[in-house]
């Protein structure tokens, strides 16, 4: 027996079981009545045996919930396991949108570009984007091209790969999109570098580093170094966004999509134009264009600079900021001392042009001369001496007497202090002074009491080869020469520490030297013994000579 053959008040069971089918269908949108509401879902009455369960989660808007006991409402039926029917009023939301999109862009709108931003993440298996106005779509993970941690909240655009009407479904490809218009990119530029013909572009932004320039669809980079033929400069400084501009492009990085351009290589190169116009040696007037904390810029006014060095500004060896001597926009002449235009490079001088400080002094100044100066630095072996326009040095040697003195222990920067010229050395430009050329020597003082044939004892302070030291008086020794020693007849050595007698031969105040003999005194007291017997003639010579042996 078949259903077809049973009757059921008036209408057979084929019929009955047909139309129940059609109404538990998956998908479909019925309306039913809200008969009961409580903290976390709601019950609703679609003509079924059982109540479908709505999450309240799903009439919720705002905290505000939008419907009461009694309310008819339109909702989905999602599944028709179990006694309970599944139902979802969003679902039916969602359809309402489906249905506009696919109204927009028809039934099968592949390839449509759309935007949303990612609503949440199902592990190993995609995304779910909402656009703006609600509609959601699906993205598996596989065609996101990107990363599941921390994808909710981010923005995106994507290309439509496949739409289901009938389940209200669009799935959607991030990579499909990106992969599409790399492909298309790649075909533009290949097609841009055909030739390397200068190319119009719009400046689309600016960056400390370069701006990006639109050429028909493709952004390439133009770096600060390749805007002008001065070298780095502020693009800012010479571009607006919006500004058309020439280029020429110089590569493409296909690997990381970098397409890179060139202004200057558009333009004509002015340092061709210059190789035959200037050269070392020559005048110019420049302007101040730039300052560094190792010089300054000047612009010759074809965009080219050059470089003023710091220790080309001024004769004065002390130059710390080149904006203590020079002001932006100034006009100033300067001498080329270096040009190198197929390196593109350029330096000048100021100070070449300005009088030599050190010819200058040589005039006005000679060896001898006694002048006021500051200490300006201080090094190991003594301190430089300004003495106007020029430094002199004082080292530590002519610092004082004492030869233990330095000039860091007796000086500070800034002190003011009378040195003396000792020396100029021309060739080096060079000045030695003095300070205690200005003081009287331990020789000098040792000279108002001494003079040349006094006997004086004192003990041996060091012995060299070519002499002994002795100690005279503080800061002044005096040496007795190998050959101004006498030999001991015992043969006994002399050592450090001996005291030993001599007479002074010559006393040298400019070099605080003192001259002794030991020889030179014997020969002086036989002389004394000679004269003393001419002196006494009662007593015979042999007799003056015994009596001497005896003392």
């Amino acid at each position: 027996m078949k259903f077809e053959d049973f009757e059921i008040e008036g209408e057979d069971f084929a019929t009955l079981l047909e139309a129940s089918e059609k109404n538990t269908e998956t998908n479909t949108v019925v309306e039913g009545v809200i008969v009961e509401i409580n903290s976390s879902d709601l019950l609703v009455d679609i003509g079924q045996k059982s109540e479908g369960r709505l999450n309240i989660a799903e009439i919720t808007v705002n905290g505000e919930v939008q419907y009461k006991t009694g309310d008819k409402i339109q909702v989905m039926i999602t599944s028709n396991r179990g006694e309970r029917p599944g139902i979802s009023h969003k679902k039916v939301l969602q359809k309402a949108k489906f249905d506009e999109f696919f109204e927009q862009h028809g039934e099968e709108p592949d390839n449509v570009i759309v935007e949303g931003t990612v609503i949440s993440v199902k592990p190993r298996v995609g995304f779910v984007v909402q656009s703006d106005n609600g509609l959601e779509f699906f993205m598996p993970m596989a065609q996101g091209f990107l990363k599941a941690v921390g994808a909710v909240g981010k923005k995106i655009k994507a290309v439509v790969l496949k739409a289901k009407p009938e389940t209200s479904s669009i799935v959607i490809s991030r990579r499909k999109l990106i992969e599409d218009a790399q492909k298309h990119k790649e075909e533009k530029i290949e097609a841009l570098m055909k030739d390397n013909e200068p190319k119009e572009g719009i400046v689309k932004k600016i960056t400390s580093y370069g701006m990006f320039v639109d050429l028909g669809g493709i952004d390439g980079l133009v770096n600060y170094n390749e805007i002008s033929y001065k070298g780095p400069v502020n693009p800012s400084a010479y571009y607006k966004e919006g500004d058309e501009v020439t280029v020429v492009i110089k590569s493409y990085d296909k690997e990381k999509g970098h397409l890179s351009l060139s202004i200057k290589d558009a333009l004509p190169n002015p340092w061709e134009e210059m190789k035959d116009e200037l050269e070392v040696g020559d005048t110019i007037t420049v302007t101040v264009s730039n300052f560094e904390s190792y010089g300054a810029f000047v612009d010759l006014g074809n965009d080219i600079e050059g470089l003023l060095h710091i220790s080309e500004i001024s004769w004065n060896k002390n130059v710390k900021n080149p904006k203590d001597y020079l002001t932006l926009g100034d006009e100033i002449n300067v001498e080329v001392i270096d040009l190198d235009c197929d390196k593109r490079r350029l330096r000048v001088s100021l100070k070449s042009l300005q009088p030599k400080p050190f010819e200058t002094f040589i005039k006005e100044h000679k060896v001898g001369d006694v002048l006021t100066g500051t200490v300006a630095t201080l090094t190991d072996f003594g301190a430089f001496i300004n003495l106007g326009s020029v430094d002199g040095l004082l080292h530590n040697e002519e610092a004082s007497w004492d030869n233990n003195v330095k000039c860091k222990a007796v000086y500070k920067k800034g002190d003011e202090i009378d040195v003396k010229i000792i020396k100029i050395d021309t060739a080096k430009e060079n000045i030695s002074l003095s300070a205690k050329a200005l003081q009287d020597s331990p020789a000098q003082n040792f000279e108002k009491n001494h003079k040349n044939g006094d006997i004086i004892k004192s003990t041996i302070k060091d012995i060299k080869d070519f002499g002994v030291f002795v100690k005279l008086e503080d800061n002044l020794d005096g040496l007795i020469r190998k050959e101004d020693l006498l030999k001991k007849e015992d043969e006994t050595e002399i050592k450090i520490g001996d005291e030993i007698e001599a007479v002074i031969v010559n006393i040298d105040k400019q070099r605080n030297r003192v001259r002794l003999s030991e020889r030179r005194l014997a020969v002086q007291k036989s002389r004394d013994v000679l004269k003393s017997v001419n002196d006494n003639t009662s007593m015979t010579l042999g007799d003056a000579l015994a009596g001497k042996l005896k003392k």
